[in-house]
């Protein structure tokens, strides 16, 4: 049973069933800008902000664009897709009432930008579950854990009674050295790190129609 009085939540492959979107909008970028991408792509982007990914196209692709205008490129590929599209995973609204109803504090930290997210968010129903949102642009990447920290602080909850809620090995990694307890939420993207994932994590979700179990 978990013992929490907060809750951090990522947003793509946690609470959004979107991490599809990501696999390729990287790749769809550079070659609009008719740059062809190298492999392993994806791969290397998928742990970096987009603050971070636009500075990898300007010094490793030559891409002649400030790093803001490549972070807008970026987002106007996805946005219909927050705005439209993104479903929240199964489960998931049960789960955050359940929280709410036991007075538990929670928020989302995310790597992606704050407009799409709250655009997101609100058009499945999640937003009024939050206190507020950290995004990686705002802060550090979740290779480092500011963002984290900072969440916690916000939240006015002791770190070891705060929980977060990742889908991916390195943020679940980074969140675990940075003393926050971690669930684990599964994703088909990190199909691959599962066997890490749950030795790493103190608790793990198959889905969230099995989270309530840990709150009894």
């Amino acid at each position: 049973m978990m013992n929490i009085t907060g809750a951090i939540f990522d947003m793509d492959g946690t609470l959004l069933d979107s991490m599809p979107v990501w696999d390729s909008v990287g790749l769809d970028y550079l070659k609009g800008l008719g740059l062809q991408p190298r492999p392993g792509l994806r791969e290397r982007l998928s742990t970096m902000s987009m603050r971070q990914a636009a500075a990898y196209f300007r010094s490793d692709y030559g891409v002649p664009l400030p790093e803001q205008e490549i972070v807008a490129g970026i987002n106007a590929r996805i946005e219909a897709f927050y705005r439209n599209t993104a479903p929240a995973k199964e489960g998931v609204a049960a789960f955050l009432q359940a929280l709410q109803s036991r007075g538990i504090r929670m928020c989302v930290a995310t790597a992606t930008d704050r407009h799409l997210a709250q655009a997101a968010l609100r058009r499945t129903g999640l937003l009024g579950y939050f206190s507020f949102l950290v995004t990686c642009t705002e802060t550090q990447a979740k290779d480092r854990p500011e963002i984290f920290w900072e969440a916690q602080q916000r939240l006015g909850t002791r770190r070891e009674e705060t929980v977060v809620f990742e889908d991916a090995l390195y943020a679940i990694r980074t969140a675990k050295q940075a003393g926050f307890p971690v669930a684990a939420v599964y994703d088909a993207s990190s199909e691959a790190d599962q066997a890490q994932i749950r030795r790493l994590a103190d608790y793990y979700l198959q889905s969230f129609l099995e989270a309530e179990e840990l709150l009894r």
